[in-house]
């Protein structure tokens, strides 16, 4: 009995590894999943976009209510929940075999809860250097990698090379009430280095902040991301007000923080924000 028992699960084992392979995302972490992924799920809107951007429209079966680009997948694609609070009963029945997220963006208790059933990639990306990398196993792990490695060259053909510039000292919120800034140990707070600004926030992640403070620390530019709060210019008003020796500027988010595709349009982007 205990000989069949056995046998019965070395069975089992040999049926669900067959034809996978060994993989180790961002994180670290390692786990088996199909050499070319058939049902993809994404929990992150700029992977999303990245995925989208490699081709695998026929493989991506899930993407979360924030997945806004492109707009035909937002319209189409089985929506799973959010980034943080997804539905488990969605992606079940949508039997994925790779489902690719985040760090930042989903919750650890998700994560865990996830990968006790199905392959699960995490990235984990705090440079410009972590994201294109992060291209390139995306790539890699869906059989894209030719697409992957042309877009990191095209990426790398746009970053500034203008390093001899000096930095304008800025201030990036992403929140309001209370308000919260950009500090250090995040992708923002390096891209706003490639996009010419001195992150003037000496705190890591994503510290509350005060008008004084800001007052204090006198930045040439104080940037208002359209997410994840929508700042508008009603509150450049009130700021500038605040704020008299500062320049006051709503920014798109997505251009400072989303790491996938969206790369591309980035540095244009931010040339584009120094020479108004």
């Amino acid at each position: 009995m205990l000989n069949k028992l056995g046998h019965l699960i070395s069975k089992n084992i040999l049926k669900n590894t067959f034809h996978k392979v060994l993989r180790i995302d961002q994180m670290g972490r390692t786990f088996f999943c199909p050499e070319k992924p058939k049902r993809i799920i994404s929990l992150v809107p700029s992977q999303t976009e990245l995925l989208h951007y490699l081709g695998l429209e026929k493989e991506v079966v899930g993407i979360t209510k924030f997945c806004i680009h492109p707009e035909d997948w937002f319209q189409n694609k089985k929506r799973i929940g959010g980034t943080k609070n997804i539905n488990v009963e969605a992606i079940n029945a949508l039997e994925p075999d790779l489902i690719i997220g985040n760090k930042e963006e989903n919750t650890k208790e998700n994560i865990e809860l996830l990968s006790n059933n199905y392959p699960v990639w995490m990235s984990d990306i705090n440079t410009l250097e972590d994201a294109l990398q992060m291209i390139l196993e995306i790539g890699k792990i869906t059989q894209t990698t030719t697409k992957a490695e042309s877009l990191v060259n095209k990426i790398k053909s746009k970053i500034s090379t203008k390093t001899n510039q000096p930095l304008h000292k800025a201030i990036y919120l992403i929140w309001k009430d209370p308000y919260m800034a950009v500090g250090k140990n995040t992708f923002i707070d390096d891209m706003l280095r490639n996009a010419g600004f001195e992150n003037v926030i000496l705190d890591d992640r994503y510290p509350e902040i005060t008008v004084e403070t800001i007052k204090q620390l006198n930045p040439e530019y104080l940037l208002l991301s359209s997410e994840p709060y929508p700042f508008k210019e009603e509150h450049i008003i009130i700021l500038s007000k605040e704020l008299p020796h500062t320049k006051v500027k709503i920014v798109d988010g997505e251009m400072f923080s989303w790491y996938g595709s969206r790369l591309l349009k980035s540095f244009e982007y931010f040339e584009g924000i120094l020479s108004e």
